[in-house]
């Protein structure tokens, strides 16, 4: 029988590695947020890696018996995950120093519209009145069936 046990303390360090990434990507700072795309994606990394199983042989059929080969998914996940997480950090890496030359410290900000929003949510109103749809009582699927496309012309013997 194999022993498909993982590491506790690998759990643990993906556990915490996600939670501190999680806490670090809701920041105003961009460099915060770049230390948490960080941690995020070495989390997922060991979390593929602890998923994948134990490790075994090299997985070339023919020269090792099929149970004692490692399986080279998770590796191949790794990998690719390894590259979104360097182009995230690339990217990121880009906004801040963008963020620092204009204005000199690197905290993303509320716009106007932001705000707007946030205190019409905190009143709870409607940013939006949408008049189509509230003045004619109809569902979105009875305002479907009335309308008229363009293509229907052409499938009923219209002009082409």
């Amino acid at each position: 029988m194999i022993d498909m046990a993982p590491n506790l303390v690998l759990v643990v360090t993906i556990a915490v590695m996600f939670t501190v990434g999680v806490y670090l990507v809701l920041e105003r700072s961009l460099s915060r947020v770049l230390i948490g795309i960080i941690l995020l994606g070495n989390g997922a990394n060991l979390l593929f890696l602890v998923a994948g199983g134990r490790a075994g042989r090299p997985p070339i059929v023919g020269l090792e018996p099929e149970g004692q080969m490692s399986d080279p998914l998770p590796q191949a996940m790794v990998l690719t995950a390894i590259v979104i997480t360097l182009g995230m950090t690339a990217f990121l890496l880009a906004m801040a120093y963008r963020s620092w030359q204009l204005n000199r410290h690197d905290e993303v900000q509320d716009d106007v519209e932001d705000r707007r929003i946030a205190r019409l949510a905190a009143i709870d109103l409607r940013a939006v009145q949408d008049a189509d749809t509230e003045e004619s009582g109809q569902s979105l699927d009875e305002e479907a069936e009335e309308a008229r496309d363009e293509t229907d012309d052409r499938r009923e013997g219209g002009p082409s």
